[in-house]
């Protein structure tokens, strides 16, 4: 059992997207994360963090999972003298909604806080500058320099290396490890993103990896769709969550061979374009694909 010096966090990354932007809830002005402390009263880790986002958001929550706890004692937010912070953090997804709640909650786009991450439109020129700080981290300790380039290649998709989109975190990891973002004592600097409180940063980077990976082998995507959607909406959201422009006909194709969704018999009535199909995802189907496995296309242009 932790002892008195011991603290225990919750902390919640709640996820939406709203008009092609993957979005997370925040608390104090986009600072922080929902969280707070797991109590006695708390009949569990869970039901504490429920009550936490009630009354700091105010926003209804549905889908709920973990995802990792962080013990760092250099990266407590406790401080060394008050003793340590567990961090156990979880992962929500919900349709966006106002947010009611006392903890000036606001929500903010993925994007804000990791900008290098968004390649929709091409590599974002955040890459140029972060790549020019790492070689300076690389070549500052000559002992160590062909592991450390090997690393930041591979993370960041450098000299000829593919970007890989599932690791968002540990491009955070190297980008706090070289000192070059503000929790690690950088400047502020926007190619390098906003920053947050402690290690709620952290935190939504590895929460954003879930989702990345998970959305490639659970139909987990459909929690953040509204109840009819066209195949454009659906492929738009994925993209959005991925960070990247997906091939059409591919992405039509696999979703049809998933048999995940069905038609609505319904048309869009958004103006501005040809009316579409309208689908809803075939719930019959969701304990068979939650036990099976369900892979949503990730097929690059």
């Amino acid at each position: 059992m932790p002892d008195s010096q011991t603290h225990i966090e919750l902390i919640a990354a709640l996820t939406a997207v709203t008009s092609d932007v993957p979005r997370v809830m925040t608390v104090k002005s986009g600072e922080a994360l929902p969280s707070g402390p797991f109590e006695l009263g708390h009949r569990s880790l869970q039901s504490g963090l429920r009550e936490w986002i009630g009354d700091q958001t105010g926003h209804p929550i549905g889908y709920l999972e973990q995802l990792y706890t962080f013990a760092d004692r250099d990266r407590s937010s406790a401080g060394s003298d008050d003793g340590r912070t567990i961090s156990i953090s979880y992962l929500g997804l919900v349709r966006e909604q106002a947010a009611p709640g006392a903890g000036k909650p606001g929500w903010h786009g993925w994007y804000e806080y990791f900008p290098w991450e968004d390649h929709r439109n091409g590599r974002p020129n955040s890459l140029q500058s972060i790549a020019e700080s790492l070689h300076a981290w690389i070549i500052a300790e000559p002992s160590r320099r062909e592991h450390r380039q090997r690393r930041t290649d591979f993370a960041f998709g450098l000299d000829g290396s593919p970007w890989n989109e599932d690791l968002t975190l540990q491009r955070y990891e190297l980008l706090y490890e070289a000192g070059i973002v503000a929790e690690a004592g950088g400047k502020a600097d926007p190619a390098t993103g906003r920053p947050m409180f402690a290690d709620h940063r952290r935190i939504l980077a590895t929460g954003i990896a879930r989702l990345r990976a998970k959305i490639k082998y659970r139909p987990v995507v459909f929690e953040l769709m509204p109840e009819n959607f066209t195949l454009l909406q659906l492929q738009r959201t994925v993209e959005s969550l991925a960070g990247l422009t997906l091939h059409k006909p591919n992405f039509r194709r696999l979703i049809d061979q998933q048999e995940l969704i069905e038609e609505t018999g319904g048309m869009s009535s958004e103006s501005g374009g040809r009316p579409a199909k309208l689908f809803r995802y075939r719930h019959a189907v969701l304990e068979e694909r939650a036990m099976s496995g369900s892979r949503l296309p990730l097929s690059r242009n």
